[in-house]
């Protein structure tokens, strides 16, 4: 019995060392305003990257939000003060960079894009896009990536979840879109 008693010890200093570590994350993360990159994250606690996801999954499973993003993991900013909206578009692969410079001028932030498909239901891909440096940088791993973007499994169809400090610069974002022709209602 006492091999046993010693290994469930063992196991519950684990179990209490994986609760301590997975709450100073999040409270590393919210004194870190912005995304971190997983690499960092896992150094900075001495971990591997898998502990990391294993951590961030928990986390997440126990109802705390933690975005995964290009940039990387981010709490969700503060909303007090944010205006949310989501809006529905439509174009070819060919309109991305002019869709999300729209977006980007008009000081409205793309938190994600979402597509409804026939057979897994909503798929969401974050994005945290708020310049015209961040379109850049999510174009060139795009194309450098030959992925292929979310809407090219609806025929373009796609929801973006946008963000701004004013109603109005989205306002003025969705005129804009609608003009162009790329939003949908």
């Amino acid at each position: 019995m006492g091999a046993r008693r010693k290994m469930a010890e063992g196991n519950d200093a684990a179990a209490r060392s994986g609760a301590l570590r997975r709450r100073k994350l999040v409270e590393w993360m919210r004194a870190h305003k912005g995304a971190v990159h997983g690499s960092d994250l896992a150094r900075h606690f001495g971990i591997s990257r898998q502990c990391l996801v294993q951590d961030v999954a928990i986390l997440r499973a126990s109802g705390k939000e933690i975005l995964s993003t290009p940039q990387g993991y981010r709490l969700p900013a503060d909303a007090c003060g944010a205006h949310r909206a989501i809006l529905a578009c439509q174009h070819g692969p060919e309109r991305t960079e002019e869709e999300l410079h729209i977006l980007v001028d008009n000081g409205v932030k793309v938190l994600d894009v979402i597509v409804e498909h026939p057979l897994y239901g909503e798929l969401r891909g974050g994005l945290m896009l708020s310049s015209r440096a961040d379109v850049a940088d999510f174009l060139l791993r795009w194309r450098a990536g030959n992925a292929s973007l979310l809407s090219s499994l609806t025929d373009g169809v796609h929801l973006h979840t946008v963000e701004a400090s004013k109603r109005e610069r989205i306002e003025q974002a969705k005129a804009e879109l609608k003009t162009r022709g790329i939003l949908l209602h």
